[in-house]
């Protein structure tokens, strides 16, 4: 070959990804060795906390060159995390330096040059033979995808009212792409973009695939009638495990030195900054996130609705906890549609479809969950913390959050019955089964299975749950029209208004 191919377009195809087996990977630098023409070169989108967390595995596999780091906010200040010290201690190991340090305030690390310090430490020690020239670092990702020319494929960690913006920028330079959860923040967004990876020629994995459990011993014994006909579906989350403000902020904060505060509102409307919109406590605003739904719901609940077939709830149900406050000595309900409540459970009903009967899931949050049922009383148990159950009109099955070691109850009814072996995780710091997957679907070969176009049941059910809670009101679906058909004005929650600049 006289010349470097365009890597994008060797690796869309199947002809190229075969044409790279020719010659034995062990001639060209040993086993497991893959050259530099091989990799997909790949754009992290996003890199405050979660991002960094999730960044070992990729710059682990040498099928993957991470060229680009993108995040508005440039600097290691004013991040939050689920421990003071845990990611700090993951990234010095990853990189085998005790004395690494993000700059800023040091602790938690984030921010982009955070990012593009991590891959160029990790991969001078790596990939020095690779001819590597060191990774670029974007605050705007629309200036990463037009500079980027040689960009196979992007991985999106940003909050999530960005996901869907950047998702189709990049599908439509016809770029791979890995996103977390959800899709997207309002339901004709992750709608209309499922549809463009439909179309599209792209490989897709949506993350939350690989945590979800297997729904076959649950299928199996519903089947057999072990439960009599399913009715309802409970699943329950300890979240939020975050502050989810009641009040809008009041007082006037500067924006830090080095964040790009229009960049990280996106496609939202202005407003003054405050640090309680950003990085860890997004996930509890109505506009920047998706509520405990979006964050766990995906992990658990995706492989059920496959299962189940659960596609267009022909209502959304809201029972949810409220705050009040004092107005000139008069008690007075605070008024909320701009954050998720303290505490809440959500009713989606859903029809019979072909031999399934009408089945009822009810998702809890909050520290709520279902009331114990009289099995468990039998066998002197309680309903874990987070778990999930499925109630038939002859009996029950429980299991745990991620539909892992169901069992039926009352323990008696698991006599004669082998209980399936508990589910297994990956090694920490390794690729996972997904996007293993995606990475054979980026040279030409099938989806993944958490791919994009799977991905609409759930997609549909996360975001109707945020406007059943921000209405307050039981909702009537037509899933056909993709509209709420007894309450008119939240209509207006199933999409957004785009600032220019930042169309979908």
């Amino acid at each position: 070959m006289t010349s470097e191919p365009n890597r994008r377009k060797f690796l869309g195809t199947a002809a190229g990804a075969a044409a790279l087996t020719i010659v034995p990977r062990h001639v060209l630098g040993g086993p497991g060795y893959v050259p530099p023409s091989d990799k997909i070169t790949l754009a992290y989108i996003g890199v405050g906390t979660q991002g960094l967390r999730e960044i070992t595995p990729l710059l682990n596999a040498p099928e993957i060159q991470i060229v680009a780091v993108c995040d508005p906010n440039k600097d290691a200040v004013g991040y939050r995390d689920w421990s003071q010290s845990g990611l700090l201690k993951q990234i010095r190991t990853t990189l085998g330096k005790s004395d690494w340090w993000a700059g800023g305030e040091g602790v938690i690390p984030g921010g982009r040059d955070a990012a593009q310090d991590i891959v160029n430490t990790f991969y001078a020690g790596q990939r020095a033979s690779d001819g590597f020239k060191g990774c670029a670092a974007y605050a705007d990702y629309r200036e990463l995808l037009d500079k980027e020319k040689d960009l196979n494929a992007v991985k999106i960690m940003t909050p999530d009212h960005l996901h869907g913006v950047i998702i189709m920028a990049a599908m439509k330079q016809g770029k791979h792409v890995i996103v977390h959860k959800p899709i997207a923040n309002r339901l004709h967004e992750a709608h209309a973009v499922i549809d463009a990876a439909r179309a599209g020629k792209v490989a897709t994995y949506f993350m939350p695939w690989d945590a979800n459990g297997s729904m076959e011993p649950v299928m199996a014994w519903i089947r057999e009638g072990a439960i009599g006909t399913l009715r309802e579906v409970h699943n329950w989350t300890n979240r939020p495990v975050w502050p989810q403000w009641p009040t809008l902020p009041a007082e006037t904060v500067p924006v830090p030195k080095g964040f790009d505060w229009d960049l990280w509102l996106g496609p939202e409307a202005v407003r003054p900054y405050h640090p309680n919109y950003t990085h860890m406590v997004f996930r509890g605003w109505y506009d920047f996130g998706g509520g405990s739904m979006a964050d766990m719901g995906h992990y658990s609940l995706w492989t059920v609705f496959n299962a189940l077939e659960l596609e267009g709830p022909i209502s959304v149900e809201p029972m949810l906890s409220h705050a009040c406050t004092l107005t000139d000595n008069v008690s007075t309900t605070v008024r909320n549609d701009f954050s998720f409540p303290t505490a809440g459970m959500v009713r989606f009903r859903y029809p019979a479809r072909g031999q399934r009967p009408p089945v009822d899931l009810i998702w809890y949050e909050g520290g709520m969950r279902p009331p114990t049922p009289e099995e468990l009383d039998e066998d002197r148990r309680e309903l874990p913390a987070e778990g999930m159950m499925f109630v038939g009109d002859k009996g029950k099955i429980l299991a745990g959050f991620h539909v892992d070691t169901p069992r039926l109850i009352p323990e008696r009814k698991m006599q004669g019955r082998t209980a399936p072996p508990p589910r297994k995780s990956g090694e920490p710091g390794s690729l996972s089964g997904g996007l293993r997957q995606w990475i054979e679907a980026c040279r030409g070969g099938a989806q993944s299975p958490g791919n994009f176009g799977n991905a609409w049941p759930i997609s549909e059910a996360v975001n109707l749950y945020a406007v059943a809670l921000r209405t307050g009101k039981r909702l009537l679906y037509d899933s056909e029209t993709r509209r709420i058909t007894n309450v008119a004005e939240a209509n207006r929650y199933l999409a957004r208004e785009y600032r220019k600049g930042f169309e979908l």
